[in-house]
């Protein structure tokens, strides 16, 4: 443990007071200094920055005094799903200070840009350190950084939902959440609430208990080749009907993937569709941004229908090895799926959304190709 006076200099992502507050539990105001023969590096592919020594480079940060056993354990807590460990050194102010530096040498890609993280990835990040910090205690550093990746894709979806176009219309009214903790978390997470809300009649609701499962949002998109009038769809095993207890557990899909932090939707669409059946889009047409099930689940569905040329497309095997993917790629005419969708031979919402929208623009798409 560390004692009551240590000092911290912080010069990645930390420096951003709102998540250097999350991370320790308290506003924390530091002071600018800087550290000589040191650069600050981008991580390649990656939203976080590394330390690194260079000649004559100078590594800006902020300085923290009065930092406590507490501080640098919730600080150690978060920073060790990164790898990264306390040295001592001089900064330029004299004072002698403890940075955290990278346990290995990191790939980099250029000089880090505060500002320019903050935009990017500022939000995201203090949500997904919201997530982490709220472990802290209960699960291991280690264990947390298993299951970073689906924190950070959860905390992408948590700022996305300030962008939503749906909702007009809609009472705007109070909601008192008096209670909210993480019940389980794995791959997916379900959140335990309870809540009032107001009333359409005035006033507020008794105290509600409610639980609600919490997943990436996701993006979906059915090929369509408007030149053969052909879909393309895609066939794998899936949990839901495992878990129900369905007869048939192949199921017969759109493309669809987890947005990941720091993608758009339509660049998930065009990047699942690669990955599943090899498919390049010409063009990429939103549709609808809908909720799985919104009484139970936080899942959200990025809808679209991608033209493409499907020649070929037929019977491929697709998927990525290290996600353990199996797929196999289906290639009907726009006919066949329309009998699919009367004959209730579809049980997949957003591949019966794109379905019936196809059936209202797909001559437009015909005509036009």
């Amino acid at each position: 443990m560390a004692d009551a006076a240590m000092k911290l200099f912080f010069y990645g992502s930390l420096r951003y007071a709102p998540l250097l507050d999350v991370v320790l539990g308290r506003s924390a105001a530091g002071v600018s200094d800087s550290l000589a023969d040191h650069a600050v590096m981008a991580v390649e592919d990656a939203p976080y920055p590394v330390i690194v020594p260079r000649a004559g480079a100078v590594a800006e940060g902020v300085l923290l005094e009065g930092v406590t056993s507490d501080d640098v354990a919730l600080l150690d807590y978060y920073e060790g799903g990164f790898d990264y460990d306390l040295r001592a050194v001089t900064l330029a102010s004299g004072t002698t200070a403890q940075v955290y530096f990278p346990r290995g040498d990191l790939p980099t890609d250029g000089l880090w840009d505060l500002e320019a993280w903050a935009a990017q990835w500022g939000s995201m990040s203090v949500a997904a350190a919201r997530e982490v910090m709220g472990h802290f205690g209960t699960r291991s550093a280690a264990e947390i950084a298993d299951m970073f990746e689906m924190i950070r894709a959860r905390a992408a979806a948590q700022v996305r939902a300030g962008q939503s176009l749906h909702g007009a219309g809609t009472l705007n009214g109070a909601v008192e959440v008096q209670e909210r903790h993480r019940a389980y978390t794995g791959y997916f997470a379900v959140d335990h609430v309870r809540l009032r809300h107001e009333t359409f009649a005035g006033g507020m609701s008794p105290v509600l208990d409610r639980s609600a499962f919490v997943a990436a949002d996701a993006s979906i998109v059915l090929p369509y080749d408007p030149v053969t009038d052909v879909v393309l769809l895609v066939e794998q095993v899936r949990m839901g009907p495992l878990a129900r207890g369905d007869r048939a557990l192949w199921q017969l899909e759109p493309v669809a993937g987890r947005v990941d932090p720091g993608e758009t939707p339509a660049e998930a669409a065009h990047r699942e569709a690669q990955e599943e059946a090899g498919v390049t889009f010409t063009a990429l047409l939103p549709l609808a941004e809908t909720y799985a099930s919104p009484g139970n689940s936080t899942e959200f569905h990025y809808i679209f229908v991608g033209l493409a040329d499907l020649s070929g497309a037929d019977q491929a095997l697709g998927g990525l090895a290290d996600e353990a993917e199996d797929i196999r790629t289906h290639v009907i005419p726009f006919a066949e799926l329309m009998q699919m969708i009367a004959g209730m031979q579809v049980c997949n919402a957003p591949l019966l959304v794109a379905g019936l929208w196809l059936s209202q623009h797909r001559e437009r798409l015909r005509a036009s190709a």
